[in-house]
């Protein structure tokens, strides 16, 4: 970022030296991980409608730009069992406006994940040309992929899981991958549109209204994961084109079960050592967070947060700092490697204008630390409920405050050291918090 960043003096020395000591924190895990993932998803594969195509034809497979685990197996597998069924593959990227809403950028966002060409078998189609298929009741247009359109039938591959927007009986997964991501820029540009004026869960349902009835698409329909707290995959399931987006509640009900939340709801203070695109589309979990900060929602009733400190960006966001208007403070550091051409375009896309607002920043790490201990207007330093984690992606393990150490004595889901990981004598720094 091409701008002077006033280099404010903070004094640490006093605040860090009445900090109490921290304890490390840690959430037991629930659903297993799923051991044999290649064999799952070529099961998952043969529940899908494909008896409607006849042999030789074209199925188009929706990919988006998250990071989810395996997701290179999932793509080679599905590849390499359709062409096995005598189908043609190819990839479409199905990320609406990321990647800088154009080709490359959506080719170089598939390649960054361990998606290319040579890795999973088959094409990939990233143009950005979309067709307008119709109009919902209330008058938006509906946008799909022009690549999608031309192939003999569609399945998209995604997570679900709770979306950072919103809540309802359908967030993010298939169908909004659908409804969103394959609508490419001018299709997502139209849905965050309707979607400020009558909310997400309806305008999901109305596009999907749209594309299940176009008549020149074969929705087969997709495949739908959840992963466990360690992020490891621990659902697969197949989900008709025709019973969507309803066939995802029960999914949906599964990864709110799994859903990484800090040890308590309320703080006076969160330090998150990484946020990036890569951990979430919003940098970082507004669920985790408690803030959503969109004109169409309100934000979620816990956990309450005081004070928000960032303290850097992750190597796979690229600059993409969307998100870092949730956080109060960061370091001047992280304000200079945000790319604002990436976080504006996205942050217009998908009308998250607050989002890519800038935070104070700090000289140092230990200096915006200390900034949001001091403006969190707690009296007592000593008492102060503070917790540390790596990333929202990463809840367990943590460091916790002595004061919150008390509190989880009788939660069953978390245990904690005896003994402080940070000595009362010991002074905080970056690479303390460091929990990777």
């Amino acid at each position: 970022m091409n701008m002077k960043i006033p280099n404010i003096e903070i004094e640490t020395e006093s605040t860090l030296d009445s900090l109490p000591p921290f304890y490390t924190a840690s959430r037991s895990q629930t659903r297993p991980a799923i051991s044999d993932v290649p064999s799952r998803i070529s099961h998952a594969i043969n529940q899908l409608p494909l008896m409607r195509l006849d042999d030789g034809a074209s199925i188009a497979i929706g990919v988006g730009s998250r990071g989810i685990q395996s997701l290179p197996t999932i793509v080679e597998t599905v590849s390499i069992a359709l062409s096995e069924r005598g189908f043609d593959p190819v990839i479409i990227p199905a990320m609406g406006s990321h990647g800088g809403a154009t080709a490359d950028g959506q080719r170089q966002k598939l390649a960054d994940l361990g998606i290319t060409e040579e890795s999973v078998g088959c094409a990939i189609d990233a143009h950005i040309k979309t067709q307008c298929i119709g109009e919902t009741p209330s008058g938006h247009p509906v946008h799909f992929a022009a690549a999608a359109l031309d192939a003999d039938g569609v399945i998209v591959l995604n997570r679900i899981k709770p979306h950072t927007n919103f809540s309802g009986t359908v967030e993010s997964g298939l169908s909004k991958m659908i409804a969103v991501g394959l609508g490419k820029q001018r299709g997502a540009e139209a849905f965050h549109t309707a979607a400020l004026q009558q909310g997400y869960v309806t305008t999901i349902r109305q596009f999907m209204d749209v594309i299940q009835a176009e008549p020149e698409l074969e929705l087969l329909g997709g495949i739908g994961v959840v992963e466990n707290r360690q992020h490891e995959l621990a659902v697969i399931e197949s989900i008709p084109g025709r019973t969507l987006p309803e066939a995802e509640e029960s999914l949906l009900e599964m990864a709110y079960d799994e859903l990484p939340t800090l040890p308590v709801s309320d703080l006076d203070l969160l330090v998150i050592n990484e946020i990036g695109k890569d951990i979430s589309g919003t940098g970082m979990d507004t669920n985790v967070i408690g803030r959503y900060g969109v004109v169409s929602a309100d934000d979620p009733s816990k956990p309450n947060i005081d004070r928000i400190v960032v303290l850097g960006l992750t190597e796979e966001t690229q600059g993409n700092a969307h998100g870092i208007g949730l956080a109060d403070l960061t370091t001047t550091a992280v304000l200079q490697s945000a790319d604002l051409q990436k976080m504006y375009t996205n942050a217009l896309a998908s009308s998250s204008l607050t989002r890519s607002k800038l935070p104070i920043g700090l000289p140092s790490r230990e200096d915006a630390l200390v900034a949001g201990v001091q403006s969190t207007g707690v009296s007592d330093v000593s008492a102060i409920r503070m917790a540390v984690i790596e990333h929202t992606n990463s809840v367990s393990p943590c460091l916790i405050s002595a004061d919150i150490k008390s509190d989880l004595s009788q939660d069953p889901q978390w245990s904690v050291s005896d003994t402080s990981s940070l000595p009362n004598n010991e002074k905080i720094t970056s690479e303390l918090f460091s929990l990777k």
